[in-house]
């Protein structure tokens, strides 16, 4: 049996990159853009699946610069 620890870093990168998820989100749907709205959406959701600190950082940078880049 797999034992899960709450990580105090690990909520409080979850919650920054969710909230800046949501806000790619809702500016993907309302403008209608294609590459912020699934940025968005992953950006909510992968803090759940990941559980290093460093990693998450460093996906969470990764997903935030993707719109910037890719213009679609």
């Amino acid at each position: 049996m797999r034992e899960t620890t709450l990580n105090t870093s690990l909520l409080l990168w979850g919650v920054l990159f969710s909230s800046i998820g949501f806000g790619f989100f809702i500016y993907g749907k309302k403008q209608k853009v294609i590459v912020p709205l699934i940025c968005g959406l992953t950006l909510m959701i992968y803090p759940y699946f990941i559980s290093n600190s460093v990693l998450l950082v460093t996906v969470g940078i990764i997903l935030m610069a993707i719109p910037y880049f890719v213009k679609i």
